[in-house]
């Protein structure tokens, strides 16, 4: 491959990401819904099961969205038994949310089908192109951190 510019680059980044992406995306997807559930809520209670508890604000600052919308994702996460809300003790304004076991049982599984996505695709690559792509993105990764 020739020296291609940052630009160039950009370009064909532009081009691949939303190809690869799409397929992860596919097949992730097709698990939604199976269990009638969307991205936003599933990244719910992925954050969640990092974090185990979380306030209402916390979740909408960290999906980036008002606390308006993350109360809906959060309605329909209590109504299908995924997590549970109660109010602080000490400050009744406060929203707490945590995952139930059903709840916490669906990320593990939805991170194993992200495993088994994950093997499918880099499968077809060496082993030294996928060091080198986990180098990279790990890199990035603390570019990026805020």
């Amino acid at each position: 491959m020739s020296q291609l510019s940052l630009s160039e680059f950009a370009d064909r980044v532009s081009e691949l990401m939303p190809f690869i992406m799409k397929e992860f995306m596919k097949h992730q997807a097709h698990e939604f819904y199976k269990l009638k559930m969307t991205m936003p809520q599933f990244f719910v209670l992925e954050f969640l099961g990092r974090l185990g508890e979380c306030t209402m604000g916390g979740l909408a600052k960290h999906l980036n969205v008002t606390t308006a919308a993350m109360t809906g994702v959060v309605e329909r996460l209590v109504r299908d038994g995924y997590v549970l809300r109660s109010s602080d003790p000490q400050d009744r304004r406060i929203v707490r949310i945590k995952p139930t076991v059903k709840g916490s049982k669906v990320v593990r599984d939805m991170i194993q089908k992200r495993k088994e996505i994950s093997i499918r695709i880099f499968g077809m690559i060496s082993q030294e192109e996928r060091e080198q792509y986990l180098k990279i993105l790990t890199h990035l990764k603390e570019h990026l951190k805020d």
